[in-house]
């Protein structure tokens, strides 16, 4: 299988990439999370997720992630807006995972105890039936601590909140 893993940071996807790695399933990062705020956070977690894909091993697919006036008028205050940022995100990897030839998409957003999971996984599985792309789940959750340690120990930066300007006032994951 060749997948396209959606990647919200770099902590969060170590332990899903040394999964994948050890399933033997081939994959590249992509990095579309055109949600972070400000946009230096957007950098300075884009820099650490290639990092992470030196030390590691694997290939990071970067998309162009400047229209943050155009997210926050988009997504706002709405009370779905963490839905609206996963289908937002979702959407375009299984997108580009169509484009590019890949056998399956998922995310790294499964592994944070902070998301709502249940909700991407069915937000995830819309967009797979929509798209005619599969859909790659597994709960990574129980390794979560175990992942943040590793990033701790590889001197990678860890934010201290989801991303969004609502996140990052407290209002929301």
């Amino acid at each position: 299988m060749n997948l396209l893993l959606h990647t919200c940071c770099a902590p969060c996807a170590v332990v899903p990439t040394q999964f994948l790695k050890e399933q033997g399933i081939d994959f590249t990062a992509f990095n579309f999370n055109p949600n972070i705020h400000p946009r230096a956070e957007q950098l300075q977690r884009a820099e650490t997720l290639h990092t992470l894909a030196s030390l590691a091993g694997f290939a990071v697919i970067d998309v162009a992630q400047n229209a943050q006036a155009d997210w926050e008028d988009c997504i706002g205050q709405s009370p779905d807006r963490c839905k609206l940022c996963y289908e937002i995100r979702l959407q375009e990897t299984a997108r580009q995972a169509k484009l590019l030839g890949f056998d399956a998409f998922s995310t790294t957003l499964l592994i944070s105890p902070y998301q709502d999971h249940a909700l991407i996984k069915e937000v995830a599985e819309e967009i797979a039936a929509a798209f005619g792309m599969p859909f790659y789940y597994h709960d990574f959750r129980p390794n979560f601590r175990e992942g943040q340690n590793q990033a701790r120990e590889m001197g990678l930066y860890r934010q201290k909140y989801c991303g969004c300007i609502n996140s990052l006032a407290g209002q929301g994951r």
